[in-house]
């Protein structure tokens, strides 16, 4: 059975020829001669596309596409109309409208329209469908990777989060270690208590043992009340100490304590507190290092890494680039209220050669900057990439044999030539007649590169 298309238009002769002519092409058709016919056959029955008219008799074909997109704006609407008016097409196709052609139509544009339209329908939503098992699969409480060691810390996730054990997760700063910490959070029995942070490297000592351990009212200047710590608001919550490899080591011995015992002592304080806190802690320096040269407490190195977490920085899950642009494209499209953009596979492949010594927190950044600089096209190109990514992208200039996994030619090609041409352009102080001369290039070639690969120059 074809597609089901509803044809709405008060002129019976049209109405009957239209539905012969899409029977002809495999469609179940049925047809209405009003606004409120046309209500009663969607009430009665769902279709794959509509074919309406703006002039009805008893009423605005346009009102009833506005009713028809509140109701279930997947069905595709093409509008016809024997009145040309660019007007009434921008109106059509701001309430959602796929398509708009003008009476007399020619027969075989109208099909390849409603083809088309229907094409485009089942293509948004299989976009839908496979974001959404993108999304189950690939993601965990916002944290996003289909790569082998993504998936294995996903999983490592499921099981750390039914314990009350410390962790300690390492990675590269812009990892996401906050959002690992978040992850075993709501995935355990402690999800509906407080999950409270804290950077250790942010605060100086005093003011880092207030934060955490709380203060009686005139311990020191300043203090003109009683406060409760971070480990008295996190109970039976979670704790997240990052950067925990910045405190020092007096502030080492009190956490080392309050870790041992699960009892706090305010600043200025006498009585000692039960707490019930579940500690994770982070660091991006190597803690064993630093206990070797005496600035981390190997007792609380013990204490604290009880389930160790190592986090891959970005280069070394390059699979996961696409996803995670998909999903910064639509986090911030939605936050600057434009419409859905895609990214070419030039710039795609551009963002997944480069070393994001920043890791993720770079890459969101950059596509947040891309965007809000990009033009009105619906398509991220590598125009709209800063220039250092063409410099500083991952290529091995000494290449002889072919890797094993395969070579992306085209792109090691390009990178290749953009470094070399931003290196003239360098030499020549941003003059590009003389960087195409030191690159045996004509000055038309050169420009076209340039322009292409965003280079600036002269």
């Amino acid at each position: 059975m074809g597609a089901r298309l509803l044809i709405v238009d008060d002129e019976e002769s049209l109405t009957e020829f239209l539905s012969l002519l899409f029977t002809q092409e495999g469609y179940t058709v049925a047809t209405a001669g009003s606004v409120e016919g046309a209500r009663r056959e969607i009430a009665r029955q769902s279709f794959e596309a509509i074919l309406c008219d703006v002039m009805m008799p008893d009423g605005s074909g346009l009102d009833l596409l506005r009713e028809i997109k509140t109701a279930d704006p997947s069905p595709p609407v093409v509008m016809m109309t024997a009145y040309t008016s660019t007007k009434t097409a921008i109106d059509a196709m701001k309430l959602g409208a796929a398509d708009y052609v003008s009476k007399p139509f020619d027969v075989e544009e109208l099909k390849i329209v409603v083809q088309k339209a229907l094409e485009r329908a089942e293509l948004s939503r299989e976009n839908v469908y496979l974001r959404r098992e993108l999304e189950k699969k690939y993601t965990f409480n916002n944290i996003i990777g289909k790569s082998p060691r993504m998936q294995a810390i996903f999983a490592l996730i499921e099981r750390i989060a039914r314990t009350s054990s410390t962790v300690l997760v390492n990675g590269e700063s812009g990892t996401g270690k906050e959002l690992i910490a978040r992850a075993i959070h709501f995935a355990g029995p402690r999800a509906n208590r407080r999950f409270l942070s804290i950077n250790c490297g942010a605060l100086p000592e005093n003011l880092l043992e207030s934060e955490l351990f709380g203060h009686e009212r005139g311990s020191f200047t300043g203090a003109v009340r009683d406060k409760k710590g971070l480990f008295q608001e996190a109970d039976r919550g979670t704790l997240f100490l990052d950067e925990i490899g910045e405190m020092s080591p007096s502030m080492q011995v009190k956490l080392l304590r309050a870790l041992q015992e699960k009892v706090i002592r305010k600043v200025g304080g006498t009585e000692e507190e039960q707490v019930d806190v579940r500690i994770i802690a982070a660091t991006h320096q190597n803690l064993e290092a630093r206990i070797a040269s005496g600035e981390f407490r190997e007792d609380l190195y013990y204490r604290i890494n009880v389930l160790p977490i190592n986090l891959p920085p970005l280069r070394q899950r390059r699979e996961d680039i696409p996803l995670l642009v998909d999903f910064f494209l639509q986090k911030y499209c939605k936050q600057m209220e434009l419409p859905a953009k895609q990214i070419s596979v030039e710039a795609m492949q551009m963002l997944e050669s480069y070393e994001w010594p920043g890791n993720v927190r770079e890459l969101e950044n950059l596509i947040e900057r891309a965007l809000a600089l990009s033009s009105q096209a619906d398509t991220i190109t590598t125009r709209d990439l800063p220039a250092f990514l063409l410099t500083r992208r991952k290529i091995q200039s000494d290449l002889i044999d072919l890797p094993d996994e395969g070579l992306d030619l085209e792109g090691y090609l390009e990178g290749i030539r953009a470094q070399l041409m931003q290196q003239a352009l360098e030499r020549t102080s941003g003059v590009q007649t003389q960087a195409a001369e030191l690159l045996r290039m004509s000055f038309r070639s050169f420009r076209y590169y340039a322009k292409k690969a965003g280079l600036k120059g002269e």
